[in-house]
């Protein structure tokens, strides 16, 4: 059996470091000063969702210069699971029997549409590189679930220290 995917240790102290373990810092990518604009090879859907993804991973301080392939890989895969749907509910349109979930094989036997398979596999993959930068509710709320206020200082702190 694989052992659990390490978690970082900035992702424990917001959680709250609920093993109580002692934290180990790890080396930190230096933050980008501004979003970065999308690798050249993006385009399209690719581009467009890096545009509304970074900026907000920027604001958050999650997007490192280090990250950027990442989140190439995340839009590329929102890309292609975009045009799978569009594509699907075009056919759709068309087939009022099977709303293009199936199609005739050559020798007329019908099976799943591979678009179907396509979509499924980007959601699959998109969604994988989504919790990696904390896109998404649950993997919010894997984060900010440790997250409690810092307490108020107190009167007395600077005698005991």
């Amino acid at each position: 059996m694989a052992a659990p995917i390490p978690i970082p240790t900035r992702l424990k102290v917001l959680r709250g470091n609920p093993g109580r373990r002692p934290l180990r810092p790890e080396p930190e990518p230096a933050p980008l000063s501004e979003p970065p604009e999308p690798p050249a090879f993006l385009i399209g859907y690719a581009a467009e969702e890096w545009r509304r993804v970074a900026s907000e991973l920027h604001l958050l301080g999650v997007l490192r210069g280090v990250d950027v392939q990442l989140l190439a890989a995340y839009c590329v895969n929102y890309a292609t699971w975009r045009t799978a749907v569009e594509t699907l509910a075009t056919i759709a349109a068309r087939d009022p029997v099977t709303h293009g979930l199936l199609v005739r094989t050559a020798d007329g036997n019908p099976r799943r549409n591979p678009l179907q398979k396509i979509a499924s596999d980007a959601a699959l993959d998109m969604l994988r590189f989504a919790n990696e930068f904390g896109i998404g509710p649950a993997a919010r709320a894997r984060i900010a679930a440790g997250w409690q206020p810092p307490e108020p200082p107190s009167k007395f702190g600077d005698l005991i220290a």
